[in-house]
């Protein structure tokens, strides 16, 4: 698909001051349009109102390719619905992009979209298991990211619990690993599921807590009631 109309709707929206600032800011040398999230999201609504799944599909991956920072955000938002069906070539693009993330705001639009896929098919995990073994260190973080649906669940079935250990599993592995983003990861993803299962938290903390850096174990147990 020819995203040529879809960049210009994109940059009628420009702001060179801001773009300049997003570029120091992200620190990811790629071009930058300046625009809010809100923005490019109000646009990508629209797209999809009008966009079947498959143009859909091959709308995002023609504004990834771009590496413009706004045209990746909303190549992710193309993507971002819990209901779309057949979802396989979402999901295939999706992980498509796991190895090409370099800075975290992408990346995390980009899992918000693998995220509504993966609750669509939780065998998926499978796939994305293979991600905490990569020598890149975004594909390592994208898998806890990518997962944070499992941490938000207030009742969830037993089949959810198993999910839930099977990711807490990876988060301890991930624990010697002293890249800042990969303990912050870890502190994410133990914060948030803190909310809804401070127990689980509790274990975790006291297993390999003494072995997390200090910030990232303070983040994790941030909400822990007293």
């Amino acid at each position: 698909m020819d995203p040529a109309p879809y960049l210009d709707a994109l940059r009628a929206l420009a702001d060179p001051v801001r773009a300049t600032e997003m570029r120091a800011y992200h620190k990811a040398q790629r071009p930058y349009l300046g625009l809010r999230n809100p923005q490019v999201h109000a646009l990508t609504k629209a797209w999809r109102s009008d966009l079947g799944v498959a143009d859909r599909v091959a709308l995002a991956d023609a504004l990834w390719r771009t590496d413009i920072h706004e045209a990746r955000v909303a190549a992710g938002s193309l993507l971002a619905q819990a209901r779309l069906r057949p979802d396989d070539a979402a999901w295939a693009l999706i992980a498509s992009w796991v190895p090409t993330f370099d800075a975290w705001a992408i990346a995390d639009h980009a899992c918000d979209a693998g995220a509504r896929r993966l609750l669509a098919d939780p065998s998926r995990l499978d796939e994305v298991e293979t991600w905490t073994t990569r020598d890149h260190m975004w594909s390592r973080r994208a898998a806890l990211v990518i997962t944070l649906p499992w941490t938000k669940q207030n009742h969830p079935r037993p089949e959810d619990l198993a999910r839930r250990d099977r990711i807490l599993g990876w988060a301890a592995g991930y624990v010697p690993d002293r890249d800042w983003f990969i303990q912050k990861a870890v502190a994410w993803w133990l914060r948030e599921l803190s909310k809804h299962d401070a127990p689980r938290v509790r274990a975790f903390l006291d297993r390999h807590g003494d072995a997390m850096k200090t910030f990232a174990r303070k983040e994790a147990g941030k909400y822990l009631p007293d």
